[in-house]
């Protein structure tokens, strides 16, 4: 059985993971280990939600506050992270979103 995988689209969208909080991180990285032991299915509210066209997000709280990582899926069993960031409002910013969107220009080169 082929096993899905987590990329990053680029070298900034792991570095604005891995400068996330520990806790806040720790979540995720465990959300993403489930996901490639389980495929997509294990991406399910309240850890994924759709945010715009083929973008998703991760979603994931701590004693450091929420984060999300805004990803998208390819046809060759990738998750491909676009954007990770501290969530400071109620609604996901449209400046973070239209970010992704730059990016998933990226993963046709991928």
């Amino acid at each position: 059985m082929d096993r899905w995988s987590v990329h990053f689209v680029n070298e900034e969208a792991q570095r604005e993971f891995n400068a996330l909080p520990v806790d806040i991180k720790a979540r995720l990285v465990r959300i993403l280990d489930l996901f490639e032991e389980s495929g997509l299915s294990a991406l399910m509210m309240p850890l994924a939600r759709p945010v715009h066209d083929k973008i998703w997000e991760l979603r994931a709280s701590g004693r450091d506050g929420i984060a999300r990582s805004l990803y998208v899926t390819a046809s060759v069993k990738r998750l491909i992270i676009l954007r990770t960031f501290v969530k400071k409002t109620q609604k996901t910013p449209t400046t973070e979103i239209a970010l992704a969107r730059k990016r998933l220009g990226e993963v046709i080169m991928i």
